[in-house]
């Protein structure tokens, strides 16, 4: 049985609607799903982890300037 999503908003994103959501509960499959909560319904991109976590890691370190 595959396990659902379970999606969470960055807590930074009070700003009333231009955010995307992620799932960590899936990581152990490899990816990590992202959608733009505005459409649940929509697509979902799934990036391998190791992807997300630069990612993660780039903005956290101001790489890509301010956010």
């Amino acid at each position: 049985m595959t396990a659902e999503p379970q999606w969470f908003k960055s807590s930074y994103s009070s700003n009333g609607g231009d955010c995307v959501e992620v799932t960590g509960n899936l990581i152990a499959s490899g990816t990590v799903p992202v959608r733009d909560s505005k459409d649940a319904d929509g697509p979902i991109l799934n990036f391998p982890v190791d992807a997300w976590r630069s990612f993660v890691s780039a903005v956290r370190t101001g790489e890509f300037g301010s956010l």
